[in-house]
């Protein structure tokens, strides 16, 4: 019996092949760039642990502030491709400004151009995913997706370890270079992805602005829950300048997040495919339970060894959370507000990165660099006692 279950199960499209490919060019580019930034800032522009943590809430909120917008445009238009289009272009033309730049105000300027491309892209391409699976493998493709796109948070550090050993540390080197793999997701994304048949199909009038801020209770429990967690994960810059008191030199810092990356884009398709046979609640908790071993252990981590078992942690986190989020948002929501849905979804948690993400700079600054990872391990402690009696709550009704 269950022979035949997995044979009839649908093969995951190519369209969600093409995008995940399209996320892993592009966030090979990213990763070269975000993993030594926060390392140019501290050293190269002088830059304190606060502003830092002001300019990662700052690219996220702006990213997810514009994710709303693109959200309510796809499902008025009906075509995600060309908001899709956009939002990578505009993050490939920005990593031409990231090499050029010699103060901080010209790399928040980088970062926002990169951030609303993103903004503007991540929620058509969840729609696009969304709309050509099948229900019963849906968690299946926002997790390969998600692979794909960590295959990317992989090769990028190595690439940036790697141009680094051979330019004798040249961080601008691994700027420049950054441009090319962006190039290329945007000839992927052009060539190889096409519009879902059904976003053309329906019509324009169909959809109201207004039904963009009426979604329902369903959809809001999970982009409540989202937040708390988001407050609870902060930027993993921080997790990079943790690096260096762990004995890291600044070559070789990237590899932190080849070793999350990894952990990460092992994890999150077999989660995926695991939450669309048992559902997504358990394995949350398991996800919170990872988030808070890792805050621990990187509070206290003064050695590479422990260090590196807490980005495994982090990494063990993003795998069992990032690809379930978007799979619950995914079947909470109508389908002719989906983009809607992934637009509050991230406009809300990006409010709330903002937040987590200028605490945490102001903790490690006044407070000492324990203290952001403590704090996040107690959020992380609520938010996953929140979602146990939520769970029993339901199981009750």
């Amino acid at each position: 019996m269950s022979a035949s279950v997995v044979t009839n199960r649908p093969n995951i499209p190519a369209t969600v092949w093409m995008l995940g490919f399209v996320s892993l060019l592009m966030d090979v580019s990213s990763e070269m760039i975000q993993t030594l930034l926060p390392l140019y800032l501290a050293g190269g522009l002088g830059a304190s642990a606060l502003a830092i943590g002001f300019i990662e809430g700052l690219s996220v909120a702006i990213a997810t502030a514009t994710k709303f917008v693109s959200g309510a445009l796809a499902d008025w238009t009906r075509h995600s491709k060309p908001l899709a289009v956009l939002g990578y272009g505009l993050g490939a033309l920005s990593r031409l400004i990231f090499p050029l730049a010699a103060t901080v105000d010209q790399i928040v300027l980088a970062k926002a151009m990169d951030r609303v491309g993103k903004g503007i892209r991540g929620t058509p391409r969840d729609a696009i995913v969304a709309a050509v699976t099948p229900p019963e493998i849906r968690g299946a493709s926002f997790g390969l997706r998600k692979s794909l796109d960590t295959v990317g948070g992989f090769l990028g550090p190595l690439v940036a370890v790697l141009v680094m050993i051979v330019t004798a540390g040249d961080i601008v080197a691994v700027f420049w270079l950054a441009a090319i793999p962006a190039a290329l997701a945007m000839v992927v994304l052009i060539l190889g992805v096409r519009e879902p048949a059904g976003n053309r199909a329906t019509k324009r009038s169909d959809f109201q602005l207004s039904q963009a801020f009426r979604l329902n209770p369903a959809v809001w429990r999970v982009i409540g829950l989202a937040a708390i967690i988001m407050l609870a994960r902060f930027s993993e810059a921080f997790v990079l300048l943790k690096a260096l008191e762990a004995g890291f030199s600044p070559t070789w810092v990237p590899l932190s997040m080849v070793i999350m990356h990894a952990i990460y884009g092992l994890s999150a398709y077999p989660v995926g495919r695991l939450s669309d046979r048992i559902g997504s609640n358990g394995l949350l908790l398991w996800s919170l339970a990872f988030l808070i071993a890792a805050h621990v252990t990187l509070s206290s981590a003064a050695t590479v060894w422990i260090y590196v078992l807490g980005t495994v942690l982090w990494g063990l986190h993003m795998g069992f959370s990032q690809g379930l989020l978007g799979t619950m948002i995914a079947t909470a929501s109508p389908d002719a507000l989906k983009g809607s849905a992934f637009g509050t979804f991230n406009l809300v948690t990006g409010i709330v990165v903002l937040i987590g993400n200028t605490a945490a700079g102001w903790a490690w600054q006044h407070l000492g660099s324990k203290m952001p990872f403590l704090i996040g391990a107690g959020l992380s402690l609520l938010a996953m006692l929140l979602l146990a009696l939520g769970m029993r709550w339901r199981s009750r009704t």
